[in-house]
């Protein structure tokens, strides 16, 4: 059937039902599990979820790379659409760093009115949170450098930069799983445990799902999807890449070194 425009529309998909019923039990599940009823319907939501995301990641890949739907009209909405989601990100973020400004600049009395609060040791910004932020700094640098290739059309140097970029991106989890596990208190120990642990942990978790889109797109790049002219599933992990890079700025000046 010939559409007279250049949107493309959908096939009917199985994907996104079974990815909020996914949702749904993942939620019923960390309900259980809070209150002692095991792990087992938290992993099945989980395992739920990730099916979906490989099987729904493989349509869009499709769509875009073999059924050539991904039209110029439909790139310039998935860009809106990307911007959006990291606009609701910012937002995201800007709570944990609301919690923990409201705490560190009007201490309560049962803190010890002073920050950080009396009896916490907080980690030396200048140890392991500076070499993680020279270590996502640097990412930055290189996953630039493979969008610059991509453009000139340097399959190499794009393919060379984005695999320093994931590897950059595990150095980094590995680094904050060290951090966390020795860390002299925890998320428990008052305000500050629990606004450190949280936001510092979201960040991480942003990490590994930003290194699981690099991840694919260094696949897709090392088997000829992308070309100069058509990219997106690679800018838009770029972007969002770079959208970490400013939130870890952020938390390692104001948690890390002026919280401390």
């Amino acid at each position: 059937m010939n559409h007279q425009h250049p949107y493309h529309l959908v096939d009917q998909s199985p994907w996104p039902i079974i990815a909020s019923l996914g949702a749904l039990i993942s939620t019923i599940g960390l309900a259980l599990w809070f209150h002692g009823f095991g792990f087992s319907v938290v992993f099945l939501g989980l395992c739920s979820l990730i099916f979906v995301s490989i099987f729904w990641w493989r349509d869009v890949i499709r769509e875009s790379t073999f059924q050539g739907n991904h039209t110029n009209s439909v790139g310039v909405g998935l860009r809106f659409g990307m911007v959006l989601f990291i606009t609701s990100e910012v937002l995201f973020f800007f709570a944990f760093f609301w919690a923990f400004f409201h705490s560190s600049l009007a201490p309560a009395v049962e803190l010890g009115v002073c920050w950080p609060p009396f009896g916490i040791n907080p980690l030396d910004p200048f140890l392991i949170p500076l070499l993680n932020t020279a270590v996502l700094l640097s990412s930055g640098v290189t996953i630039t450098w493979s969008h610059h290739s991509i453009l000139e059309k340097n399959w190499l140097g794009a393919v060379q930069g984005l695999f320093f970029t994931v590897l950059l991106g595990l150095y980094f989890t590995g680094l904050q799983a060290w951090e966390y596990y020795d860390a002299p208190f925890t998320i428990s120990d008052s305000v500050y445990g629990s606004t450190f642990f949280v936001a510092t942990g979201f960040h991480g978790l942003h990490v590994m799902i930003g290194t699981t889109f690099l991840f694919i797109c260094l696949i897709r790049l090392m088997v000829y999807h992308f070309s100069n002219l058509h990219h997106f599933g690679f800018e838009a992990a770029a972007w969002y890449w770079h959208f970490l890079d400013v939130v870890w700025l952020f938390l390692y000046i104001s948690i890390y070194w002026w919280g401390s």
